[in-house]
């Protein structure tokens, strides 16, 4: 079959072309963005990329057309359609389907699927219980909306019947407003947290409750629910009916608990250690993704004790506090943080690590809902571990220096890259630690800042 991408490059569709070719079908893709690194890593799979959206890749003439949620039905100011190949397919009447939906059909049929849900965590979670799992011998697959650096791919069909995918709530396509993780019908769900999110598609809290509601629909009754027993949020979906026998983590009296440091720490099942844990990785909030992949994968038959051992090779995810480089004892990292909630927990993870030493925190505002300034009030108090506060504000549509302002002399805002590494420079000192944190590439600033370092 001849399947054609369209919105390819992005990391869940990028991820589900490479197992489209890994199945044997000939894939081809467009995008607006055709760029390294995921540009490099298609073609390197023998998958032909087109610039554009442009009508006349009709003459592909391909079996079916796969559409990403990137793509509308959006006109731009002259009139003229944003997307004028999905213009010509609807009016062709060509077949197309969704990205989840093709996805469901072609891959997940038959497997036993371990589906990764949750507001935060989603990405480093889905690896940690893929890397378990491959570790026990089982070779999933798995669908990962990041790389995995024990596995150096963001997707593999892998060799037995189990399937690790990243379970995302936002909506599946222009023409299914469901969530995308409404067609994995996992038979293990981990719920890791719930908080609002979303806000371009979502009123509120209560409305992605309800998709989270949809998602324990579908879980049979053999299956097993993992959810945080910390979360109102979550506690709420489960109100709502559960038919599944449910597993929960993280609160004093939930089924699966971490005592001790996050570094290294004893997990108690029903109360009685069964597994501890010591790892390279930092946070509290990782030591709770442990303990969802745990749970999760001792439903399929991996002990905890097997698990904990797997957690002590597992070397995380790219752009997850990694380090991009150390100049003049100034150390430099990139994480996806970009929820209020997320960048708290990312500089907390970091203040445990590097003591009292001083924390940089640059960050951009740039998902869907921090640009509609939804979350703005929280940013004070998501930074508030930080030394320092440097934001980059280009593309907002409200006042980062006045959201910012509760933290005094300790933020600055910079309208472009050019001047918040300006604002850096002005106050960085040898020992500092420079968080960069954004879901986008951030303009290729840790580069620039590592060069920009080098006189420091």
């Amino acid at each position: 079959m001849h399947i054609h991408i369209l919105g390819i490059c992005g990391t869940f569709m990028g991820g589900l072309a490479a197992l489209a070719r890994e199945a044997g079908h000939r894939v081809t893709g467009c995008d607006a963005g055709v760029y390294p690194p995921m540009s490099d890593q298609l073609r390197s799979l023998g998958i032909e990329l087109i610039e554009g959206f442009d009508a006349d890749q009709m003459a592909l003439q391909p079996d079916l057309y796969v559409i990403g949620n990137v793509v509308s039905r959006a006109r731009l100011p002259d009139g003229s359609p944003k997307f004028p190949l999905m213009e010509a397919i609807l009016e062709a009447g060509a077949p197309y389907t969704s990205g989840p939906q093709w996805l469901s059909e072609h891959v997940l049929q038959g497997k036993h699927v371990l589906a990764v849900a949750g507001t935060h965590g989603k990405t480093t979670t889905t690896s940690m219980l893929a890397w378990v799992l491959e570790q026990a011998g089982l070779e999933p697959g798995f669908l990962v909306g990041g790389v995995p650096l024990n596995f150096g791919v963001s997707a593999r069909l892998g060799g037995g019947k189990y399937f690790v995918i990243e379970a995302d709530e936002y909506d599946t396509a222009f023409f299914d407003k469901r969530s995308k993780f409404v067609h994995y019908r996992p038979r293990t769900a981990i719920l890791n947290n719930l908080e609002f999110d979303h806000a371009d598609i979502f009123d509120n809290l209560a409305a992605i409750e309800r998709q989270f509601h949809h998602l324990v629909r579908t879980v049979p009754g053999s299956g097993r629910v993992v959810v945080n027993g910390l979360e109102e949020s979550l506690t709420r979906v489960l109100a709502q009916g559960c038919w599944s026998e449910v597993r929960s983590f993280g609160s004093t009296v939930s089924d699966f608990v971490a005592e001790g440091e996050p570094s290294q720490f004893q997990v108690l099942q029903s109360g009685q250690s069964v597994a501890e844990v010591r790892w390279a990785i930092g946070g509290v909030h990782n030591q709770l993704n442990a303990l969802a992949a745990i749970a999760a994968a001792e439903h399929v038959g991996v002990s905890p004790a097997v698990a904990a051992k797997a957690m002590a090779s597992f070397e995380n995810v790219k752009r997850r506090m990694e380090v991009r480089g150390c100049v003049n004892g100034i150390t430099v990292y990139d994480d996806f943080a970009h929820h209020p909630t997320a960048i708290r927990t990312t500089v907390n993870g970091l203040r445990r690590q590097v003591g009292h030493a001083r924390i940089l925190a640059i960050f951009e505002p740039r998902s869907n809902t921090m640009k509609l300034g939804t979350m703005k009030a929280q940013l004070p108090w998501s930074l508030e571990e930080a030394d320092l506060a440097f934001c980059h504000s280009g593309g907002l549509g409200w006042d980062a220096t006045a959201a910012l302002l509760p933290m005094g002399a300790k933020a600055q805002v910079g309208a472009n890259i050019d001047e918040v590494i300006a604002q850096v420079l002005a106050k960085v000192q040898p020992g500092d630690h420079l968080l960069c944190m954004s879901n986008g590439g951030f303009g290729g600033i840790h580069a620039k800042l590592l060069q920009a370092i080098q006189t420091v």
